[in-house]
């Protein structure tokens, strides 16, 4: 039976490399709101962030279920910060008879400030579309993560 597989951590955490990793080995499909938000709005849109990127995953969370229902695997990277969000997407698709797996990326903190800094100048050195993380975001995103419990984790990966 296709699962739905919860990518959990912070933002460069390693989230995407993982899913990307995992994904042959599950025969999945990856839905990234990232991915999706920078293609369609190519920079960041500041106070209209949130309330687009709420509609762009509740789009992908639809998706997923289609995608799940054809028995294919879906591997949602969009981190899951908060423990409500993660309680309240795994109630969802239990409703609907859908299994779900948080893989939880706990990245070590000196691991994780080499790779915002490694996504910001690869930013300025390629052509690759991502979000330019300055130390007050970084900041910010890190008070903002709710790290999850054993109880809410089914795989654990240390990035360190």
């Amino acid at each position: 039976m296709a699962k739905i597989i919860l990518l959990c951590g912070k933002v460069c955490s390693g989230k995407s490399t993982y899913a990307i990793k995992i994904q042959p080995e599950y025969h999945a499909v990856i839905l990234s709101a990232d991915e999706l938000m920078l293609e369609l709005f190519e920079e960041q849109l500041g106070e209209d962030h949130h309330p687009i990127l709420e509609k762009v995953k509740h789009y992908l969370y639809q998706l997923a279920e289609q995608i799940v229902k054809t028995n294919t695997h879906v591997i949602l990277d969009f981190g899951f910060w908060t423990r409500s969000e993660r309680q309240q997407i795994k109630q969802h698709y239990a409703q609907k008879g859908i299994i779900t797996e948080l893989h939880y990326l706990r990245v070590d903190p000196e691991v994780w400030s080499r790779n915002i800094e490694k996504r910001n100048i690869n930013l300025h050195h390629t052509n690759s579309k991502n979000y330019y993380i300055d130390e007050k975001m970084k900041y910010s995103f890190s008070s903002m993560f709710e790290e999850p419990d054993h109880s809410e984790i089914d795989v654990e990966i240390r990035i360190s």
